[in-house]
């Protein structure tokens, strides 16, 4: 018995070291973000750094430092790459769930679940040689490098979270509550749309949430595909440069310690922050829904 409980401490210890060192990691990394970033403030205002619409740091006399335009190139690909996604992730995970049949979903799973493990460069050249002719083709552009493009790959990218993670959450559920609806005379359909989904909704937000701090994060492949125009976007189809394309773009090329630097480090903080108010937002509406559901 003395054993028992000293292996039950030793396994404790074990995960609460490993809970406290990644956060540890995690305001370590905040910090170094927070001390290096806020100093670019010393020089550079709040209304011209967040409302400003032209990055211009290199600009001869007077450099610019808005991020408005990258701000917004951000998240009109997050957004299309969720628009994209959510669907097709939400519809291919009760497909699996509740629709294939086990030899069709031991098939299927693993390929999806393969997407995940793809690089993002190589998705990232199947956009610039494939995906970015075929947008230009369809929609009489000039060039398919643009926020649509980048929109596609992201979502692509985001998919296997969204699938694999719905799928377990609606494959989890008990099964009285499919056989409860059934006996009612309810069809298969009806208890997908009126009882399955509606109690897997907050496993649902939370692979939504997972896609979405992916989508805001990418770097490599947007970097590639998505024109790296640093201008105000008035739609889908001009080119765009992300605030995670715009930091790998620019910071080999900058002096440590000089403004420019402490602005890529300012872009930095405010893309962490923006993440953790996705997760935060997340966890908030995943509570909610397990009281709501709760079995």
């Amino acid at each position: 018995m003395k054993n028992y409980y000293d292996k039950e401490k030793l396994i404790k210890l074990f995960f609460s070291t490993i809970s406290i060192t990644t956060l540890l990691l995690l305001v370590g990394i905040f910090l170094f973000l927070f001390i290096t970033g806020i100093n670019a403030f010393s020089e550079i205002s709040l209304k011209e750094f967040f409302l400003g619409k032209i990055w211009n740091p290199e600009a001869y006399g007077k450099p610019s430092w808005g991020i408005l335009a990258l701000i917004v190139s951000t998240l009109i690909v997050t957004f299309g790459a969720l628009v994209f996604a959510v669907p097709l992730g939400i519809v291919s995970a009760v497909y699996l769930s509740e629709i294939a049949s086990s030899k069709t979903r031991e098939i299927i799973k693993p390929i999806i679940e393969m997407i995940a493990s793809v690089p993002s460069v190589v998705l990232g050249l199947i956009g610039i040689i494939f995906l970015s002719p075929v947008i230009a083709n369809i929609f009489g552009l000039s060039s398919g490098l643009n926020a649509l493009t980048s929109s596609l790959i992201v979502g692509i990218m985001v998919l296997p979270t969204i699938i694999s993670v719905s799928e377990d959450v609606i494959t989890s559920l008990p099964k009285d509550f499919k056989e409860a609806s059934l006996a009612l005379g309810a069809t298969k359909y009806q208890t997908i749309k009126m009882v399955l989904i509606p109690a897997a909704l907050s496993g649902i937000v939370a692979s939504v949430m997972l896609g979405l701090g992916r989508a805001v994060g990418e770097t490599m492949a947007v970097l590639m595909v998505a024109g790296n125009a640093i201008a105000m976007p008035n739609s889908f189809f001009d080119p765009v440069r992300p605030m995670t394309a715009n930091i790998a773009i620019e910071i080999k090329e900058v002096v440590r310690g000089s403004l420019h630097y402490e602005a890529l480090f300012a872009i930095g903080l405010v893309l962490f922050i923006m993440t953790f108010v996705v997760n935060l937002v997340s966890d908030i509406i995943i509570n909610k829904q397990t009281k709501k559901y709760k079995w």
